[in-house]
């Protein structure tokens, strides 16, 4: 290891060294990076932009192999978020986001709020229980930006309430998705129904981004967004450029476990006591006074209902 490499955050062991690991990685000039422009004369973009950890990466699969469906499909990628660009890290990963994209509609990742999004747009959202996010982003930076095992999943609310690059907290995202049930522009469902009835979302998907699909297109998307298919390609998936700069300017090796498709879907079974409880109580001070609904099932009662 040379001295500059020696020098790296490398992984971290708490929260303060994950914000040095992507303090280091901003560092330095970004010469080919464009920010992102709307198309205009009424083109309207996709934004994917469920909160971390709910479902983008299944989405993403999802709108690309619809768009490219009629022309087989496209797999050809080292990267989902380099064919459905990641706004969020554009300026980390020195990403143009004006260059053209293999399919229309273009559509775009992030996990931003609307308040905060390009106007105009159409967006696609998919809702998780807060509890689940909190169990499935402990398993994705556990072993990748954290040092597995160094830091218990009772110290990882901080991280979790940061909600990724450029990302807003869990009930900021979730208040204002809620309150665009039912706008044209918006395409709200939840993540369980999503996973539920894979079908029917696909067609919602579709009719949403006014893609035209018959059934062999129906029957493309439906196996190429299903866990086991997604699971054989998960170095597509797996957030490989930002490993690539994670490791050069940070230190991080690339070869960590970076996969955002698990064998098996996060459960609350191992969510301490402690943190749902603080998470209950988040919700009942944030969530329930807006919107009514006491807890995430019944709010996703009624997301799900919208749909029939």
């Amino acid at each position: 290891m040379t001295q500059d490499a020696a020098a790296l955050p490398g992984p971290a062991r708490s929260a303060d060294g994950v914000r040095a690991i992507m303090d280091a990685a901003m560092r330095g000039e970004r010469p080919h990076h464009r920010a992102y422009e709307p198309l205009g004369q009424g083109q309207k973009d996709v934004f994917i932009t469920s909160w971390a950890k709910s479902g983008t990466t299944l989405m993403q699969q999802m709108f690309h192999q619809l768009r490219t469906a009629s022309a087989g499909g496209d797999m050809d990628f080292d990267d989902i978020s380099r064919v459905v660009p990641w706004d969020d890290t554009a300026y980390l990963l020195d990403f143009d986001m004006t260059a053209p994209q293999r399919a229309a509609p273009r559509g775009f990742k992030s996990h931003r709020e609307y308040e905060r999004l390009p106007a105009g747009q159409r967006y696609v959202v998919t809702l998780r229980d807060p509890k689940e996010t909190f169990v499935s982003h402990y398993r994705f930076l556990d072993g990748w930006h954290l040092e597995r095992g160094a830091v218990a999943m009772e110290d990882f609310m901080p991280l979790w309430l940061g909600g990724g690059p450029g990302g807003c907290d869990c009930f900021t995202h979730l208040l204002s998705w809620h309150a665009r049930l039912g706008e044209a522009d918006s395409l709200v469902m939840t993540y369980r129904a999503v996973v539920r009835d894979r079908a029917a979302a696909i067609r919602r998907l579709a009719d949403f981004c006014d893609i035209a699909i018959g059934p062999a297109e129906e029957a493309l998307v439906y196996e190429r967004t299903s866990r086991e298919f997604m699971a054989a390609h998960r170095d597509r998936f797996d957030d490989g450029m930002i490993c690539r700069v994670l490791e050069e300017k940070a230190g991080v090796p690339a070869t960590s476990d970076s996969t955002k498709v698990q064998a098996t879907g996060s459960t609350l079974d191992a969510l301490p006591p402690a943190i749902a409880e603080a998470i209950e109580a988040m919700w009942a001070e944030r969530v329930a006074p807006v919107t009514g609904h006491a807890d995430f099932a019944s709010l996703a009662a009624e997301v799900d209902a919208a749909y029939g």
